[in-house]
C-alpha cells in the first residue's frame, strides 16, 4: 500500500506499524529511536503506541528528530 512519509510517497506492506515505518525510514530501532517523534495524519502518536498503531492506505506519517541547539 502507498503512504506518505515526510512528504515522500512510500510503498509498505499492509498492516505496517508506525514503529516499523519509522525504523524503515530512519534505519534506527529500539533505544536508537530516542529523540524521534511521529505524527500520523497530523496527530502525534505516543511512542508507547507505535507498535500497536497500524498504517492505512494514503496515511501521512511525519517523522521528526529532536535537535539540540538554538
Amino acid at each position: 500500500m502507498k503512504i506518505i512519509i515526510n512528504g515522500e510517497a512510500r510503498e509498505v506492506p499492509a498492516g505496517t506499524s508506525v514503529a516499523a515505518a519509522v525504523s524503515g525510514y530512519t534505519g534506527r530501532s529500539g533505544p536508537a529511536e530516542a529523540g524521534l517523534a511521529a505524527a500520523l495524519n497530523d496527530e502525534v502518536v505516543r511512542r508507547s503506541q507505535w507498535e500497536a498503531t497500524t498504517l492505512k492506505e494514503a496515511d501521512r506519517l511525519e517523522v521528526l528528530t529532536a535537535v539540540q541547539g538554538g
